[in-house]
């Protein structure tokens, strides 16, 4: 009793999900070898702190072709929970299929582009002097998202694709659970569904191609109700009653991994789920989901503030921020009013080991949002760290009937340049 009291001091009181979850009782086992405190009170509670866990298994045989096997911890797909910036992985794969699928053949992701305004909030962006052209790009929008989880690189990407073709084409793919219904700053749902005129441009100036500013006229289906807590401030008020996410972004956790896995493996989710990608869109993003910020030049981004394992959660330890030898982490992580996401395929080149872990946790002690008082740092890092590297620990000593070959997946990254530019400091994320 203790124990579940403790708990209930940093995850919030919930509403009852009547859904069944899914366990299975691998992860049960093996979460009972980790003794950590904090872990063990969130292991003992999951519904406490809306916690969900994907262990996926991969195991190659001998010509290396990978099969998959997903183990659940108390997942439910209705089980909401704020996505937060993992939606910014579907952007960057939708704005470089649309991408792909424009005629004009000069237009890439590396081509400048110019955001003008059309619709009530909306904003400009003629230049980015964090890039090396001086000029947004998606290629740039997709290295700040992943890099940093950048806000107005999301933003930017989502104006691009527009409201309904993220939604038409996630939903054809089979994602048919998922909806992006808004840009990551303040504007009303009419606001969300008018996206800017947008220009791609030469160097010099010139007009490659225009698109046109456009409307969704799309119904949602928002039968759903999704609230949480018990108050929120708006503004400098405090209203007391639950905050409601029923028409925000939903991104249920298996959509989330099965995006990934599209990613990382193609050909091992069907065809309709994968995106129109091409070889250097996958090596570019390969790059971007596993570089560090430190390592990059363009942004070039405060090395001390965006360590090594900044945006990667299941090896953040609050104490040393360098990653273990060998390892480098394919991922996307997203965290806002308490929640903290993760989804990620982490390969060990030193000890042949690869495996995937997606999960989110609540941590929200007064039930209050929009407060900045959420108990990310106290509990949430912590057990986040715990889970990875329970995980982590487990497929170190798994046998293999089969030895993994990750030069795929070995890259070549940047070294920052010694150079007199101020690195970038305090991203909105």
């Amino acid at each position: 009793m203790k124990a579940f009291i403790r708990v209930l001091l940093f995850c919030l009181p919930i509403s009852v999900s009547y859904a069944q979850p899914r366990t299975d009782a691998v992860l049960m086992n093996l979460f009972a070898t980790n003794q950590s405190p904090i872990f063990l009170e969130v292991i003992r509670n999951p519904d406490t702190c809306r916690l969900q866990i994907i262990y996926t298994q991969i195991n190659r045989d001998k010509n290396n072709n990978p099969t998959f096997k997903n183990y659940y911890f108390n997942v439910d797909s209705t089980n909401y929970f704020n996505p937060a910036s993992t939606v910014k992985l579907p952007l960057a794969l939708l704005s470089l299929e649309k991408l792909n699928g424009l005629k004009a053949q000069q237009v890439t992701k590396f081509t400048a582009m110019q955001f003008d305004s059309a619709y009530s909030k909306q904003t400009k962006e003629w230049r980015d002097e964090t890039s090396e052209t001086g000029y947004p790009s998606i290629a740039h929008f997709i290295k700040k998202a992943f890099l940093v989880s950048d806000n107005d690189a999301y933003s930017r990407m989502y104006e691009f694709v527009g409201q309904s073709a993220i939604n038409r084409t996630l939903h054809a793919k089979g994602y048919l659970d998922t909806r992006i219904t808004h840009r990551f700053v303040r504007m009303t749902a009419d606001e969300n569904r008018h996206t800017n005129p947008i220009r791609f441009i030469q160097k010099n100036g010139t007009l490659i191609y225009a698109q046109p500013a456009a409307n969704n006229t799309d119904p949602f289906d928002f039968r759903r109700v999704a609230k949480h807590g018990k108050g929120f401030y708006l503004k400098d008020s405090l209203v007391n009653q639950p905050f409601d996410f029923t028409e925000r972004n939903k991104f249920p956790l298996e959509a989330f991994q099965q995006v990934l896995q599209s990613v990382l493996f193609p050909l091992s989710v069907p065809a309709k789920q994968r995106f129109n990608l091409t070889a250097d869109d996958y090596r570019f993003l390969y790059q971007y989901l596993s570089q560090y910020p430190g390592e990059t030049n363009y942004p070039k981004y405060d090395a001390k503030q965006y360590y090594d394992s900044y945006v990667k959660f299941f090896f953040m330890d609050s104490l040393h921020h360098q990653m273990p030898e060998g390892v480098r982490v394919f991922n996307k992580v997203g965290w806002a009013y308490g929640f903290l996401t993760d989804a990620s395929y982490v390969a060990d080149f030193k000890n042949k080991v690869e495996y995937m872990l997606t999960a989110t946790i609540y941590v929200n002690r007064d039930g209050i949002l929009n407060d900045d008082k959420y108990e990310y740092n106290s509990v949430g890092h912590p057990f986040m760290y715990q889970l990875g590297q329970t995980i982590y620990s487990y497929e170190l000593k798994r046998k293999r009937q089969y030895t993994p070959d990750l030069s795929p997946f070995r890259l070549t990254y940047e070294k920052r340049n010694n150079d007199n530019r101020p690195p970038v400091k305090d991203v909105d994320n």
